[in-house]
């Protein structure tokens, strides 16, 4: 049985509406991505096998939404907006169903073949982008994003751009892509929505002392520990590490 055959039947047997089902899956394995309770939504998610491998994982505590122009057969314990999703009402739509917050993007997307590849790639890339910008939108402090794109020179500065707003960022190749494929995943954990940036310098109030005994302060309400601060002290400061939802300075 060839590659190809084996996740194709699998996906059959399993009652799964595509054998991408078995990449998320895999993803899922490598980077802890989907947990009980948590809301997610997949970008492009026609016909919905990656929707019903989430719905597995985040159980009825936890909201999945579909999301694609294209319509979705009706899944058990999944949403579904139909529409672009780089509408604002289509965002609109999907934060109304999401409440407060998504904890998970994913987009399994790619373009109509030309059998150009590097017409293929830049539109896999531009596509990937979308789902990128669309994430930004959405997703609360600390989520994460997993997105299909195609290899080529395009994708290092599209990797560098989702690096800088989250702790970090890996490709994979799954093992159920298939053997011809060009096709990995950029996963990227941790979104991080701090008004400051590594390396930046700026001065601060110390307004309260740490469990650790480092003196806290904030701009803008996000977090900073400093060590060798104390409270009521104003100090210049380096900023040395950023977290989803605090950060590190040391005084300079």
């Amino acid at each position: 049985m060839s590659h190809k055959d084996h996740y194709y039947n699998k996906a059959k047997q399993e009652d799964y509406r595509s054998r991408a089902a078995y990449k998320l899956k895999q993803i899922d394995r490598e980077e802890d991505l989907l947990h009980e309770g948590k809301t997610v939504v997949d970008l492009g998610a026609a016909p919905g096998g990656w929707l019903q491998v989430a719905a597995e994982e985040v159980g009825e505590q936890g909201t999945v939404i579909g999301v694609d122009l294209q319509r979705i057969d009706a899944i058990d314990g999944v949403d579904t907006v139909r529409g672009d999703m780089t509408e604002e009402p289509t965002k609109d739509e999907v934060r109304e169903v999401a409440g407060e917050t998504v904890d998970v993007v994913l987009s399994d997307m790619a373009p109509n073949m030309t059998g150009e590849y590097s017409v293929d790639h830049a539109r896999s890339v531009h596509l990937a982008r979308q789902a990128f910008e669309t994430a930004l939108d959405v997703l609360d402090t600390g989520g994460d994003f997993a997105v299909k794109v195609f290899e080529g020179r395009d994708l290092d500065d599209l990797r560098e751009d989702i690096d800088e707003e989250f702790q970090y960022v890996r490709t994979l190749r799954p093992d159920a892509s298939r053997d011809s494929s060009s096709e990995l995943y950029l996963v990227a954990k941790g979104r991080t929505t701090a008004p400051v940036s590594e390396g930046e310098t700026l001065e601060v109030d110390i307004v309260d002392e740490g469990s650790e005994g480092d003196g806290v302060a904030k701009v803008d309400n996000y977090t900073l520990f400093v060590p060798g601060a104390s409270e009521g002290e104003t100090v210049e400061v380096e900023i040395t590490e950023i977290k989803p939802r605090f950060g590190f300075a040391e005084v300079v």
